[in-house]
């Protein structure tokens, strides 16, 4: 006798808890996707919009005029936001006429805290992926586990037990582990591909806060602080 064992008639022939490990699985997954095309995207547009202001910066436009066109933008790139919060806190330090070293280490307290909040924010729902990536496959296999369970429960009514009576109850307890996979492979990858550019990132960062720090070094001892050079 021929059986229906596509996917769908396997799932909506499994146990209850078989069903709930499955959509509970089915909907991590989804979650997973919205993750990873979300933090794709935002971490493009991140990368582009240091990159425009990093060029824009050392253009040898006024720095002055960067830092008052900074608070004007709606919406800022990173980068820029570390250069306004040093710029923030030196031009306030300089008002009380501190020294010069006084001056340059409190402009660079000021972006390693910012630093760390735009770290923080970059790394949003990161932590999410590798949750999924390392959970997923044990949530499948207990589904895997029950389902034959369940299975070996039911053929102890059977007179006769063959390979077509025992195939549905393991195919559809498989099929458990095969989706608690299909969640956690796409989200490992993203998480460490996104991991590798989240470094990047901060690397590129810290690099422009001790550019910056030497551009602050060498105008805390002027009247203004003029150009990127």
């Amino acid at each position: 006798m021929n059986q229906d064992l596509s996917i769908v008639t396997l799932v909506l022939n499994a146990s209850l808890v078989v069903q709930l490990v499955i959509a509970g699985l089915m909907l991590t997954s989804l979650a997973s996707w919205t993750v990873i095309f979300t933090k794709l995207f935002g971490l493009r547009t991140l990368r582009r919009n240091n990159d425009d202001f990093e060029r824009e910066f050392w253009s040898g436009k006024n720095l002055n005029e960067l830092y008052n066109a900074a608070g004007t933008k709606p919406r800022t790139a990173p980068m820029e936001r570390l250069f306004a919060s040093g710029m923030r806190e030196f031009m306030k330090l300089r008002e009380r006429r501190l020294e010069a070293g006084s001056l340059l280490d409190g402009a660079r307290r000021a972006m390693r805290a910012s630093l760390q909040r735009e770290l923080d924010m970059i790394e949003g729902n990161v932590g999410f992926l590798a949750s999924v990536g390392s959970v997923s496959p044990y949530v499948g296999l207990f589904g895997t586990v029950w389902g034959i369970m369940h299975a070996f429960v039911g053929l102890a009514s059977v007179q006769q037990v063959t390979l077509a009576t025992v195939a549905p109850g393991i195919a559809e307890a498989l099929v458990a582990t095969a989706i608690g996979l299909f969640a956690a492979i796409p989200a490992v990858v993203a998480y460490n591909r996104f991991a590798r550019d989240i470094d990047r990132i901060a690397i590129q960062l810290e690099t422009f806060i001790e550019e910056f720090s030497n551009i602050l070094q060498r105008n805390a001892g002027g009247p203004a602080v003029t150009q990127a050079h």
